[in-house]
């Protein structure tokens, strides 16, 4: 899973379909979830399985997911398969197969028990036998398996808990697990081992692991139950390692579901787990770096800083953009630009985030480009120095901490001094947090030691311009104190004054700005 990944192939695809388009399995239905009953097969999501249908000519085996068929199926119990000769064994397998195709109702505990023990008993065998030795994941099989894999996958996941999405907490409340998870999980075990196999030519395999078939998967990754995405991250990773050709579709799919997500729903479970295995394909990225890439970074991953639920995935993403900022430090004047424009405002615990992942970029920026965005970054740092969240504060003083970040001041001091030297003396005076008191005093005595005459002289010019603001303040507080004496006495005096209840002209200069 850590293995890092080559660059796609420099043939570029054609642009994919839209994976979050209606009509797909693995889409949350209006109605909820899977209908109820005892069979939940893939019937709702279209007839036959998704990506790698059989051929014609051998389609017509695979058995109708029915009811009829399931109880015909189980009725008799098929032989394990180590107690059939080896001549017999493929054609054994192909059965349990099929017998595992059938999906059975969760919800009800008291359904179908005999059946869902034999299904899960088959499956923890077949996984066994694939295991087992090679030359299992043949050719002609391989209908066979996508159908099995694609009636239990590829189904409706559960609806949205009834209360709102917006106050969803992925820390307070608990998911929903999948009640199915018994089954799935030797089903995505199987799945593994037929995309991790050395049987598994990916030259011919594509034909059934195909674009709809990843489309699917990525359909999946909205699930609720961590466990589904854990292992949905790690096949579609192992996808992305063996079929090459598939390489620039998953990524442009991904950042479908991207786009749909920060600018339609703003509520999807499995963006952390798709943020992660980008993290191993842009590790992987040659340089120098291709435009689809740097359009990938501007358009999809800095645009994820924006939903309210950031914290959920924000550990991931801030890796994905230090891994294209350390490949090409050019990158880093976009990418600290970027930053600004989605700042929080009112939101302290995304801002603490954005400080954090602001300090790994600004250690990985040369100096040229830390000179054109060194203004409208430290006007934001400056106004972060002195919020009233004492962790906000915290955290944009702990900037200085850092060597490489203090060694970039110290070159840049002339323009960065004055930007901040105001929000300095501000939380040096009046302050109301110890810790933010105590490390301001420090950053300041910082600054004295990198240059001395012009923090002084910074320092004057700051209370120049405090006592400027203060008379104009002053000033503009005893004019409105005279027009409200003004006026309290043209009422008095019944409209006196000018003779139409107007002030008086004295008072009806414009007022500064």
């Amino acid at each position: 899973m850590k293995a890092k990944l080559s660059s796609a192939s420099a043939s570029k695809a054609g642009t994919p379909p839209k994976p979050s388009a209606g009509g797909q399995a693995g889409a949350r239905a209006p109605g909820g979830a899977a209908p109820s009953g005892a069979l939940a097969g893939p019937g709702a999501n279209g007839p036959g399985p998704a990506g790698g249908a059989a051929p014609a000519d051998q389609r017509s085996s695979l058995p109708p997911l029915t009811p009829e068929e399931m109880r015909r199926q189980y009725s008799d119990p098929l032989p394990l398969l180590r107690d059939v000769p080896p001549h017999e064994k493929q054609a054994l397998f192909v059965r349990k197969l099929h017998l595992c195709a059938f999906s059975f109702d969760f919800t009800d505990p008291a359904a179908h028990v005999r059946e869902k023990e034999i299904k899960r008993q088959t499956l923890l065998e077949l996984v066994d036998y694939v295991n087992s030795g090679s030359g299992k994941f043949t050719e002609q099989v391989a209908p066979d398996i996508m159908f099995m894999l694609t009636a239990n996958l590829f189904r409706a996941l559960h609806p949205l808990k009834a209360h709102d999405a917006e106050s969803f907490d992925l820390d307070e409340e608990e998911p929903n697990l999948e009640p199915a998870w018994p089954h799935l999980q030797i089903v995505y075990e199987f799945l593994l081992r037929y995309v991790v196999s050395s049987d598994t030519d990916a030259k011919v395999a594509k034909k059934h692991i195909d674009q709809n078939f990843v489309v699917h998967l990525l359909d999946l990754f909205d699930s609720e139950d961590p466990r589904e995405r854990d292992y949905l991250k790690t096949i579609l990773h192992r996808v992305y390692g063996k079929f090459m050709v598939h390489r620039p579709f998953i990524r442009k799919a991904i950042n479908f579901v991207f786009y749909r997500f920060v600018f339609e729903t703003e509520h999807h479970n499995g963006i952390a787990e798709l943020l992660e295995i980008l993290g191993s394909i842009i590790n992987g990225f040659a340089l120098p770096l291709k435009e689809e890439h740097k359009q990938f970074l501007n358009r999809a991953l800095m645009p994820l800083h924006k939903p309210k639920c950031l914290p959920a995935y924000h550990q991931q993403l801030s890796y994905c953009v230090t891994q294209f900022v350390e490949k090409d430090p050019r990158l880093a004047d976009g990418v600290i630009r970027a930053l600004l424009k989605f700042w929080p405002l009112t939101n302290s615990h995304k801002e603490v985030l954005f400080l954090g992942e602001l300090e790994e970029v600004l250690e990985l920026t040369q100096s040229d480009e830390f000179a054109r965005v060194q203004e409208p970054l430290f006007r934001q740092i400056s106004r972060c120095l002195t919020s009233s969240h004492f962790q906000v504060a915290e955290r944009s003083l702990f900037l200085w901490n850092n060597e490489y970040i203090v060694q970039l001041v110290a070159q840049h001091r002339e323009t960065v001094l004055p930007l901040v030297i105001g929000a300095l003396e501000h939380n040096a005076k009046h302050h109301w947090n110890p810790a933010v008191h105590s490390l301001t005093l420090n950053v300041r005595k910082m600054f004295q030691e990198i240059d001395a005459p012009l923090y002084e002289r910074c320092r004057l010019q700051c209370e120049e311009e405090e006592a400027q603001r203060e008379a104009e303040q002053q000033r503009r507080r005893r004019q409105w104190e005279a027009i409200e004496r003004a006026a309290a006495a043209a009422a008095a005096a019944g409209g006196g004054g000018s003779g139409n209840g107007a002030l008086p002209a004295r008072y009806m200069h414009p007022l500064p700005h």
